[in-house]
C-alpha cells in the first residue's frame, strides 16, 4: 500500500445529505506507471489492483453502493441513475435523484464538474474535456438535473491548467464558431498554437446557462505530479475519480 488514501473535498456549500470527493493518485496498490491509486479499468492496470483500490475507496467514503462507473467517450450523453443497478454505459455524465446512487467520472487532465441542486433533490457529475464541453455535456447534464439553473451549484475539480494545455486552431474553432466570447479562453503561443483554459470555458458555459454559484477550478494536473495523474504529461497513467451522491 502506497501511503494513506488522501482525498480532496469540494469547497462548496451543499445542503446536508449531499456528499462529494475527488481522489488523488496516492494511497493505492497499483504499480507504475499507474501508481498508485488508479480507479480505471481501461488504462492497462492490473484488474486486481483496480478492484482493491475501488474497494478501499468504498470503505474510506462509506459509500452506499458501488459507484456507477461509466464508459466515457468524450461526448454529451447523460445517464440518469435510478433505484436499480444497471450496466456500465457509454456516457460522459450521470445524474441521480434517488438517494444512495453514486455518480462518478474519471479524469487525468479533463475537467470533472460536480453539480448539486441547492435543496439536495438531485446531484450529477460530468466529464468535461474540450470535446465534451464543445459538444454540450454541461448543457445536457443541467437539463437532466431538472432544476432551474439558478438553483444549481457547480464545482470544478482538478484539470490541466492553461499554462500546460496547448491545442491547435481546430479546438479553438470548435468553441468560437458558436460563441465568439470563448476566444478569451485561448492565448496564442510562440509555436503558432493556443493555450486553452478549460476552467474559463466551463465557467462561460455555466454562466450562459444561468449557473452563478461555481467554485473550485484552481489546480493543474500537469504541474502537480505528486498529487495528480496527467495524460498529457505522462501518457500511460492512472485515472482519478470525482464522486457525488445523496446519502
Amino acid at each position: 500500500m502506497n501511503g494513506a488514501l488522501e482525498l480532496l473535498e469540494p469547497d462548496w456549500e451543499v445542503p446536508p445529505g449531499v456528499r462529494a470527493a475527488f481522489t488523488l493518485r496516492t494511497g493505492g496498490v497499483s504499480a507504475p506507471p499507474y501508481d498508485s491509486f488508479n480507479c480505471a479499468t481501461h488504462v492497462g492496470d492490473e484488474p486486481q489492483a483496480v478492484e482493491r483500490n475501488r474497494a478501499r475507496l468504498r470503505e474510506r467514503l462509506a459509500l452506499p453502493r458501488e459507484p456507477a462507473w461509466l464508459e466515457q467517450v468524450h461526448g454529451r450523453r447523460v445517464v440518469e441513475l435510478g433505484e436499480g443497478d444497471g450496466p456500465t454505459e457509454a456516457a460522459d455524465a450521470a445524474v441521480a435523484c434517488a438517494a444512495g446512487r453514486v455518480c462518478v467520472v474519471q479524469v487525468a487532465d479533463c475537467l470533472p464538474v460536480l453539480l448539486a441542486v441547492r435543496d439536495g433533490s438531485a446531484v450529477g457529475a460530468a466529464h468535461a474535456g474540450w470535446r465534451g464541453l464543445a459538444a454540450g455535456v454541461l448543457e445536457s447534464a443541467l437539463r437532466a438535473l431538472g432544476a432551474a439553473p439558478g438553483e444549481v451549484l457547480a464545482w470544478l475539480g482538478p484539470a490541466i491548467g492553461p499554462a500546460h494545455y496547448e491545442v491547435g486552431a481546430e479546438v479553438r474553432a470548435a468553441f468560437t464558431g458558436s460563441d465568439p466570447a470563448a476566444a478569451a479562453a485561448f492565448t496564442p503561443n510562440a509555436r503558432g498554437r493556443w493555450q486553452c483554459d478549460l476552467y474559463a470555458l466551463a465557467r462561460q458555459r455555466l454562466a450562459a446557462l444561468g449557473v452563478a454559484r461555481v467554485s473550485g477550478g484552481r489546480w493543474c494536473t500537469y504541474a502537480d505530479s505528486a498529487r495528480f495523474f496527467s495524460f498529457r504529461r505522462d501518457g500511460r497513467c492512472g485515472r482519478m475519480a470525482a464522486l457525488i451522491w445523496r446519502s
